[in-house]
């Protein structure tokens, strides 16, 4: 692959350069490429066009990889997987670190997804994550924001899917306001919380942090009781977007980001049964989970949190039978 400049992406791509809040809290940076796949547009709807890069540690990732298997995009969108042990280079591809699992870059042979980035603008200068939404024919990033990535998936591709496969709508027209209320209180305070509580850098900011986290796990637990799904009896983004936070929390969050109040497990019975049945019953939300990446991914590369890279044995099973 093409050379890249020489001027130093550490600050962008080493995860201990990261910087919080004067307050100790930590702040989300925005995503910046934004685009949609659409007819007449730059980026038109097409089989074999499109490659998914993602890493199973990453929860913003696997939401995508979950809807690409739901809508049966698995078809004709590939996808490459990055080793979980991201460094001062960011995450890394098979070629640089062999973790089971793990891909190497079968476009461009890139090492790192850095260089996915600079290769589609050699002056970006936000953070190199992940999911990537990338497009062959131009090379370069058509969307890197994953509530973004699983609407193109849910719409963009109808046109080549079996009629039953096209008729799956994740955000449908009549129950789109109840989604977008709930996405506003799960996003900050339970996808984004759980890293505002294990990313603080002063006692202040992590007990905000930490509190309101539980308070909407509580506010959930209310609100699934006597529920299949989150929203209008079927699932939809809504049920895709908590599930990949629950499913990480008692293997990582609890521990590594001092999420400590209470366990899914133990703790949301309701919430517990949902998670479980989605993982145990529904392929897309299991085979787009891997136990192993998600806990390397945390314990291995966050050493501002966790210096030893030591990566606990447990907890064992990760996941409860149904």
């Amino acid at each position: 692959m093409a050379a890249q400049s020489n001027r130093d992406t550490t600050n962008q791509s080493d995860i201990t350069k990261m910087k919080t809040e004067p307050d100790g809290s930590f702040k989300r940076a925005d995503a910046t490429f934004r685009d949609v796949i659409e007819a007449g547009g730059k980026f038109e709807p097409a089989i074999d066009r499109y490659h998914l890069y993602v890493s199973y540690g990453c929860p913003w990732a696997t939401r995508t990889l979950i809807v690409r298997k739901l809508k049966g995009l698995d078809k004709f969108i590939p996808v490459t997987i990055v080793s979980p042990r991201m460094g001062g280079d960011g995450w890394p591809f098979a070629s640089v670190d062999p973790f089971p699992g793990a891909d190497v870059d079968p476009l461009y042979n890139a090492q790192h997804v850095k260089d996915l980035y600079l290769m589609a603008d050699p002056d970006y200068g936000g953070r190199f994550t992940v999911p990537i939404l990338w497009d062959t024919k131009f090379k370069t990033i058509v969307n890197n924001e994953s509530s973004e990535i699983i609407r193109i998936f849910n719409t963009a591709f109808n046109e080549f899917l079996p009629a039953e496969t096209a008729a799956l709508d994740f955000y449908p027209a009549e129950l789109r306001s109840e989604i977008d209320d709930l996405n506003a209180k799960i996003y900050p305070n339970i996808n984004n919380g759980v890293y505002r509580a294990g990313f603080a850098t002063t006692q202040s900011a992590y007990e905000k942090a930490v509190v309101e986290l539980f308070d909407a796990l509580d506010a959930i637990e209310k609100h699934l009781s006597g529920k299949e799904y989150l929203v209008g009896g079927k699932l939809t983004e809504a049920d895709v977007r908590l599930w990949v936070t629950t499913i990480r929390f008692d293997l990582v969050y609890v521990g590594h980001f001092k999420c400590n109040l209470r366990t899914i497990c133990d703790g949301y019975p309701t919430i517990n049964q949902w998670m479980r049945k989605l993982y145990w019953n529904n392929d897309a939300f299991r085979s787009s989970t891997n136990f192993e990446h998600i806990k390397t991914g945390y314990y291995w590369s966050q050493v501002s949190i966790n210096p030893t890279r030591v990566i606990p044995v447990g907890p064992i099973p990760n996941i409860n039978p149904l």
